[in-house]
């Protein structure tokens, strides 16, 4: 029978929700109570939920759903019939136990049904559970919610009554739930739901909104509450002002870009209405990542940039009300920025009056970790590292030294200290100030590269031997006093460290050994403050990285195992190898191949000794001797491959040795009666499992 469903609207309304926290609790209290109603059987299979979250609000729109449950059939397990029933039929003493704590008696036992159950035959109830009615449904779905949203910090309150105390991420003065026009008698946090709710603090038509329907609410909300209740509807319009905004200016004028920013202003208001401000042209000569950022952070404006990304002395602000005259709302927020931005010029001026130079002597008296020492300390080791990986690379030792001895200089100015986010961009600014080669204040600058996932990499090698050294130094310097990544939690981002390196070498393609470089770095510790296995430790750690980190961009996984269990140290030519393998699969004989690799692998494995030469006067099958002739004739091709960096050439003219060692096995018996014979052919099959795994471990790949 096919149930009647109506919609549903649920609202909670509440005091200013954190904003950075609105979008998640909004789609988590959605989606919860979404979930539960349809396991609840209340909502329809094929029901679909809207999400509303606005600063002062958290509701959801839910289609298709029942005023009650279908009834549903349950079949209860109770005991074997053996235990059950005694031979003439009757209920045991330990059925009848089991029926009254089911609120049943034995008035049922003829009902009962037996059927086969593992072995035996077991005992059960059916019987026929009345559906939730929506009620007592959606009461136990709005508890869950609530219980479940990912309350950044929960708050505690008192209810009118004066008594109550009650914990919630915020106050709650409303609760809205109605079934089609109908409202649900259902009640959380001390409230009872009606179908009364508030719109804009000052804008609404009316102090108060009564919902008519569920599918009324974001109309009403929007024409009588003023109010947007959608987040991404608001989101979307914010945008799109913001871009209006802009074009009126002129000019390839446009607002900054950030996801983030929009999604928190979103947060902050539920009428948006965008407006153009100034400031002084003169304010201009401070960095403009200085500018931005207290925008931004402090503001929650939009910076306008021109057609080449320089700062413009305009910005966008997306005020909460929409007055016939903005006059006031624009000056006003003028007024306000006008301090800030004060502020980072004087910043940027007095920092500008002792060169960078002069602050890293400070840098001594900064501590780094209480087990490793201060940031002096840090960057005498980062210094050497880095001139070190600059020489490797061919560049210059000299500068590169510099620009580790003055990468954390900046981190006693008083810009940095307003804003941290600011390290190493300031430096950049006091270097070029100070008369620095550019070269120093670019890797100054990018050191901190990659900061996120995706984030672009330092360019030059100067740059990069400064961030490749910071990197490694925090890896081995952490990990050698057991400061270690474990679970979710990694305090230090040595996870992100270890990626940072690991993109370095392989997108730069830096011809490094990474084994050799944290052998390096650890040689810059005191052997008391690390543990002597620090260096092994980090690269078992960077290997796993660089198995996440293959598989993310797209490899398959048996290929990434093929490389990187052979632990390459390498990392610039992982790609190659990577991309060798996989055209070696396409080729008919590679599963062969790779299965006959594998038996070789687990033949090996159980011997004891595998001699590295092949005794030719051994060779006593055609088999033997086919093989041995394959792997000779093969060999120069290979290695010229291998030394040009032809990784895919080198797997395809192995490609051709699957003949010979189909034959082998076909027709000799590796482990022979006579010893000799024996360790011969072991010798063999270890010959052929070098060459084969050349590459890759071609036995890690699957059919």
């Amino acid at each position: 029978m096919t149930m009647t469903t109506k919609n549903l609207l649920v609202e909670l309304f509440v005091e200013e929700l954190p904003p950075k926290a609105l979008k998640r609790l909004g789609e988590a209290f959605a989606s919860t109570l979404f979930e539960s109603l349809k396991a609840q059987g209340l909502a329809a299979v094929d029901a679909t939920v809207t999400p509303y979250a606005s600063p002062r609000r958290l509701a959801a729109h839910i289609t298709q759903v029942a005023a009650q449950a279908a009834d549903k059939a349950v079949s209860q397990k109770l005991m074997p019939v053996g235990v059950g029933l005694t031979a003439d039929g009757q209920a045991t003493p330990a059925l009848l136990k089991k029926l009254a704590a089911l609120g049943l008696d034995a008035s049922v036992v003829g009902q009962l049904k037996c059927a086969p159950d593992g072995k035996g035959e077991t005992l059960f109830y059916d019987s026929l559970v009345q559906g939730a009615t929506l009620a007592g449904g959606l009461q136990k779905a709005l508890i869950e919610a609530l219980a479940r949203l990912p309350i950044p910090k929960v708050m505690t309150y008192q209810l009118a009554d004066g008594w109550t105390s009650v914990n919630f991420v915020r106050p709650a003065h409303g609760l809205v739930a109605l079934h089609g026009s109908e409202v649900v008698p259902v009640s959380v946090l001390g409230l009872n739901a009606g179908r009364v709710t508030q719109g804009h603090r000052f804008e609404a038509a009316n102090p108060t909104i009564e919902i008519k329907d569920a599918d009324r609410y974001e109309a009403q909300m929007e024409t009588e509450g003023a109010v947007i209740p959608s987040f991404e509807k608001r989101r979307a319009e914010i945008a799109r002002q913001l871009e209006a905004a802009a074009a009126k200016v002129g000019g390839d004028v446009h607002p900054i870009e950030d996801a983030a920013l929009l999604d928190e202003v979103t947060a902050l208001v539920e009428r948006p209405n965008v407006l153009l401000c100034q400031f002084e042209p003169e304010f201009l000569a401070v960095p403009q990542e200085c500018l931005i950022l207290t925008m931004k952070a402090n503001q929650k404006y939009f910076p306008l940039l021109d057609a080449e990304d320089h700062l413009t002395n305009q910005f966008l602000i997306v005020s909460n009300i929409r007055p016939a005259d903005p006059s006031l709302v624009i000056s006003g927020n003028e007024r306000v920025v006008r301090p800030r931005l004060a502020d980072a010029k004087f910043f940027f001026d007095q920092d500008r009056k002792r060169a960078l130079a002069s602050r890293v002597e400070a840098l001594d008296r900064v501590v780094y970790h209480n087990k490793l020492g201060s940031q002096g300390a840090r960057v005498r080791r980062l210094m050497k590292l880095a001139g070190a990986i600059a020489r490797e690379l061919g560049a210059d030792e000299t500068l590169a030294t510099r620009a580790a001895e003055l990468a954390k200089a900046d981190l006693s100015t008083d810009m940095v200290g307003e804003f941290p986010e600011l390290q190493g961009i300031m430096g950049k600014y006091y270097a070029l100030h100070d008369g620095e080669d550019a070269q120093v204040a670019k890797a100054i600058e990018s050191h901190y590269q990659p900061k996120f996932a995706g984030d672009t990499l330092p360019e030059g090698n100067i740059a990069l031997a400064v961030a490749l050294a910071e990197r490694l130094d925090a890896l081995v310097g952490m990990f050698g006093i057991g400061a270690i990544p474990t679970g979710d939690k990694d305090p230090f981002a040595l996870r992100r460290a270890a990626l940072g390196a690991l993109r370095m070498l392989m997108e730069r393609y830096l011809p490094l050994d990474l084994m050799q470089l944290l052998t390096r770095a650890q040689a810059q510790f005191d052997p008391e403050q690390i543990a002597a296995s620090t260096a092994v430790d980090v690269f078992q750690f960077m290997q796993e990285r660089l198995r996440v980190y293959l598989k993310e961009r797209g490899a398959m996984q048996d290929e990434v195992e093929s490389v990187v269990v052979q632990a390459p140290t390498r990392i610039d030519r992982v790609p190659a190898r990577l991309a060798a393998v996989a055209e070696f699969r396409k080729l008919p004989e590679a599963a062969a191949l790779a299965a006959a690799n594998k038996r070789i692998r687990n033949i090996l494995k159980k011997a004891d000794v595998v001699g590295e030469t092949v005794d030719v006067a051994l060779l006593q099958t055609g088999a033997e001797a086919d093989l041995h002739q394959s792997l000779v004739a093969v060999m120069p091709g290979v290695d010229a491959a291998l030394v040009n960096l032809d990784y895919t050439g080198a797997l395809t003219r192995l490609a051709g040795l699957r003949a010979a060692v189909d034959r082998f096995f076909d027709e000799v018996m590796v482990m022979a009666d006579e010893p000799l014979i024996r360790a011969n052919r072991l010798a063999l099959l270890g010959a052929f499992a070098r060459v084969m795994n050349s590459v890759a471990d071609i036995s890690e790949l699957t059919a």
